[in-house]
């Protein structure tokens, strides 16, 4: 991914966008990525996109996803967490649903009494976020904490920046 033009990225989620019903004002992307690691998470960064109403929209809202899956000839994978609620992971690749999974926090039986932290986040690795985690070499705070991470704004009603993706990402704060 950090070879994509931003230019096609930003096309893509103009386009997305509208086959989402959504008109894209005051829209843009929120690229940012985990520290040392090649994951990068796009997000639409928009009032429509904030809290329980982003996480609901984001629930059925995949046109970027999928056309970034066909586009970019890459595995992309959606999460959803809304930490009251429930987590999900959809995976597209060639602008297809190819997986997912979802867990409702009423559907877990609550951990034993005397659970240390520890095993708690061991449970946890298990439950969808945990599981793509795993796959990403990350770890499930990395990929919860994501979202509040340093990144850089692609404002979809202007220009794109020239270049490619890995020449906007938010460099590593040490």
């Amino acid at each position: 991914m950090e070879q994509y033009r931003t230019a096609e990225l930003v096309r893509l989620a103009r386009q997305a966008l509208a086959e989402d019903g959504h008109d894209g004002e005051s829209c843009s992307i929120a690229v940012s990525r985990v520290p040392g690691k090649k994951v990068t998470r796009l997000a639409f960064d928009s009032p429509h996109t904030y809290g329980r109403r982003g996480a609901l929209w984001y629930e059925e809202h995949h046109a970027f996803a999928r056309l970034l899956s066909s586009q970019a000839n890459t595995r992309v994978h959606v999460y959803v967490l809304d930490p009251e609620e429930y987590e999900r992971v959809i995976t597209f690749a060639g602008g297809r649903s190819v997986g997912g999974e979802a867990l409702r926090y009423d559907d877990v039986d609550p951990p034993p009494e005397g659970t240390d932290e520890g095993e708690f986040r061991r449970i946890q690795s298990q439950w969808p976020l945990g599981y793509l985690a795993q796959l990403l070499g990350v770890t499930r705070a990395d990929l919860v904490s994501l979202p509040r991470a340093p990144s850089v704004l692609l404002e979809l009603d202007a220009d794109a920046p020239k270049g490619e993706l890995v020449d906007i990402l938010p460099r590593p704060q040490w």
